[in-house]
């Protein structure tokens, strides 16, 4: 590894704000090609400032995530606690393990019999799930109906741990119906500390929420446990898996400004262009800092990285990030100062600039290529790692690694084995796209067998099993006191009962379905302790939501 070439101080900063983004959503879900090696780089800041105690932690507090901080801090008040379940609910010989979960009580009223709201977890440890706890949507609804809150973790996440290690073997207690027999188990037969009374499913009516993943899984409980789930609200619920995921771009394409859409277009078109041509192919590099990347893909997969901020906006712009917004703007900085160039159209001649080859290109792609130099590589080098340890996806040792504190492997490993959702490019080449043509199927998918080789027991398929995913519904899985939420411009909206390949429903009490304005991903699941603070669209579905709960549980029957 190369030595840190600037001060500490700046990749404290620098690490702060990529803290402050990925913590936007919680969520592990989006998974591209680089997805494990931003894991790692990651990891290695995380550990380069546990070495550095004398660096302020309360610096987090400027790098606009502040309310997520305190609200973890507040997550004192929820003290964790363990559930006893089997590893396998199938043969319970294989043993137990402690599934970690967090109680609101404080809106309790005893002796009216519930009911309990329960948070899905999800792919990523409970601790993340607290703000939601607290001011989100279970502490809502909990205030609403004199309920239960309930924070619960998935098997394999955070604390909830079964197993010694990640091994292909030790997953494979890892999908859906193991983890669908957790939640059924738990809700059976949970007993709350300093609650006397029995809160127990089916005897108080039980409300199931999830965003994202866990909204899935929040739809697939109420088909799976009608008898235990009253009811369930399924938020960004991924309900369609599928093989190559390639709308989660269009509808950033889509949504995004025209102008960014603009420039995004034509630097992946221009680089997948100059990267054909043999002797500018290291010069193209080389201007993204990315001379070391000897896979063309490998390249463009780092290009499309700032793609996925648009998935962590938020309505909170406390825990939200804006860095999508600042991608768009560093995309059009003017040269020079000349802003009467800037405004003009993508392509224009007064905007082009010449190579030393003789090609011409959009000064956006210049503006591009400083981005990720800045953003990325710059992040990599201040971490002690080369261009390659940090964005090399060919090197198939660096995947083997199966220690407990590799947690990049879980969702990897529900990925390729039953859900899919590879980041590709469109299928139809004349399709406009804003990542690169090099995306391939094949080029997401080697991840699958580079990280889980064949073990005694279980072997990872060539191709994620997504039909175990897609018969409890897919795009057309409704109920009785099922809700579906969703966001107007989440990128996961292509899989959700929302999708433009789903029939289109009506809202009612019974089964609402409901779409966010301007929303993007679980939208709905934050809030604020003063909800007269909360922007009126969002004022709006949280009392919707509080709306046809009040109106489910005025039907419930012990």
């Amino acid at each position: 590894m190369k030595p840190l070439t600037t001060s500490f101080a700046w990749l404290f900063v620098s690490f702060s704000s990529v803290f402050a983004v990925s913590n936007a959503t919680n969520s592990n879900l989006r998974f591209g090609p680089q997805s494990v090696n931003l894991w790692r780089l990651d990891a290695q800041e995380k550990a380069l400032l546990a070495a550095h105690p004398t660096v302020s932690p309360l610096v987090l507090q400027d790098t606009g995530n502040a309310d997520f901080s305190a609200s973890l801090q507040k997550g004192a008040e929820f003290s964790e606690q363990y559930f006893a379940q089997p590893i396998d609910h199938h043969n319970r010989t294989a043993g137990t393990f402690g599934q970690r979960y967090w109680v609101n009580t404080r809106h309790y009223i005893p002796g009216s019999g519930g009911p309990v709201i329960v948070l899905d977890g999800g792919e990523t440890s409970g601790e993340d799930r607290i703000p939601f706890l607290d001011t989100g949507i279970v502490d809502i609804l909990a205030k609403a109906t004199g309920g239960v809150g309930v924070v619960l973790e998935h098997r394999y996440y955070g604390k909830s741990i079964p197993v010694s290690d990640f091994s292909t073997d030790n997953l494979r207690w890892l999908n859906n119906d193991q983890a669908a027999a957790d939640s059924a188990n738990f809700m059976a037969n949970v007993e709350f500390y300093g609650i006397d009374e029995d809160l127990t499913a089916p005897n108080v009516p039980w409300i199931y929420y999830g965003g994202s993943y866990a909204g899935a899984r929040s739809a697939h409980m109420r088909i799976l446990y009608p008898e235990l789930v009253f009811g369930a609200i399924a938020s960004s619920a991924v309900t369609h898996a599928t093989l190559s995921n390639w709308e989660y771009y269009d509808i950033i394409r889509q949504a995004a400004d025209p102008n960014c859409t603009a420039h995004i277009e034509n630097a992946v078109k221009t680089l997948d262009v100059l990267l054909e041509v043999p002797y500018l192919n290291p010069y193209v590099k080389g201007l993204f800092g990315l001379q070391d990347l000897k896979h063309d893909d490998d390249f463009m997969s780092v290009i499309e990285i700032p793609l996925g901020y648009w998935q962590a906006k938020n309505w909170d712009p406390s825990i939200g990030s804006q860095k999508f917004d600042e991608f768009c703007e560093a995309l059009n900085k003017p040269i020079f100062g000349a802003t009467d160039i800037a405004a003009l159209p993508v392509g224009h001649e007064d905007r082009l600039l010449r190579l030393p080859s003789g090609h011409w290109i959009d000064f956006s792609v210049l503006n591009y290529a400083q981005y990720i130099r800045e953003d990325l590589v710059k992040r990599c080098l201040n971490a002690g790692m080369t261009v390659g340890e940090c964005f090399n996806t060919y090197n198939d040792t660096a995947f083997l690694e199966t220690s407990i504190d590799q947690n990049w492997r879980l969702w990897t490993f529900q990925v390729c084995t039953e859900w899919g959702y590879f980041f590709t490019a469109p299928p139809d080449p004349e399709h406009p796209k804003i990542v690169s043509k090099l995306m391939t199927m094949d080029y997401a998918t080697k991840i699958c067998q580079q990280a889980f080789p064949p073990g005694k027991y279980f072997t990872v398929p060539p191709l994620p099993n997504i039909t175990a995913v897609n018969v409890l519904g897919d795009f057309a899985i409704s109920a009785d006191r099922l809700a579906f939420i969703d966001g107007d411009v989440d990128p996961w909206k292509p899989c959700t009962p929302h999708s433009k390949y789903a029939d289109d429903r009506k809202d009612t009490i019974l089964r609402p379905f409901k779409l966010i304005p301007g929303g993007v991903h679980h939208y709905d699941e934050n809030g604020l302790r003063n909800v007269t603070d909360e922007p009126p669209e969002i004022q709006r579905i949280h009392y919707e939501i509080v709306n046809f709960v009040l109106e489910w549980l005025e039907d419930f029957e012990a």
